[in-house]
């Protein structure tokens, strides 16, 4: 499996038989809009920075709240959550996916805007790689984003939604995050191939550089 950040919370996460693209977005966020192609699109919630479909290519089969999939070999399972603290009633719904893709089991966290509560967190258990917000303002921030790693255990964690040179949105950056969890010296790479096998035996974080 293949993992690119496209930038945001958008990933175009590459299997075998399938191809996945999460939350694309439009020109409006600042981020190049580089229509990739896929074969199914989540979506988290209905806001331009993480809904626009129109962006991919493909014809792709899209996704856009709780319940049960199975397409083209992909397995998807989709978790009614909150984008905010207050059960919803400041920014709305939101929708966490957690996807079997060549034996991985990858968890995208959306717009999450609260710690998980225990029956989320064990639908959402046995997470390979975890991809979570961190930028704080209309999610969780950093703090947050430190319990739910603790809570949830995955053996990779890649970072989103956090302030870039190019994202025209306010939120921390991610050196908030990494202070948090007093990590330093870490460097962004382009991409993660990552099996079954190759996963390590401890959480570790990976920085990915949005690819324009």
């Amino acid at each position: 499996m293949e993992i690119t950040w496209l930038g945001h919370s958008c990933f175009r996460i590459k299997g075998k038989e399938a191809t996945v693209v999460t939350d694309p977005f439009d020109q409006t966020l600042g981020y190049p809009v580089r229509n990739p192609t896929a074969s199914i699109v989540t979506i988290s919630h209905g806001h331009p920075h993480h809904s626009f479909v129109a962006g991919v290519r493909g014809n792709p089969k899209v996704i856009k709240g709780p319940g049960e999939y199975e397409i083209g070999g992909v397995f998807i399972y989709g978790i009614r959550t909150f984008h905010d603290a207050e059960g919803g009633k400041r920014w709305g719904r939101n929708t966490i996916y957690v996807m079997e893709i060549d034996e991985v089991r990858v968890c995208h966290l959306g717009d999450l805007g609260h710690v998980p509560s225990s029956e989320q967190a064990e639908e959402m258990s046995g997470a390979d790689v975890l991809l979570i917000p961190v930028g704080g303002v209309s999610t969780i921030n950093a703090v947050g984003a430190a319990e739910i790693i603790s809570l949830l255990e995955p053996k990779l964690v890649i970072p989103m939604h956090f302030r870039t040179e190019a994202a025209k949105v306010e939120l921390d950056p991610v050196d908030r995050f990494l202070k948090e969890l007093g990590l330093k010296g870490i460097s962004p790479q382009p991409k993660l191939v990552v099996t079954k096998s190759s996963l390590p035996g401890e959480t570790k974080i990976v920085l990915l550089d949005y690819q324009d």
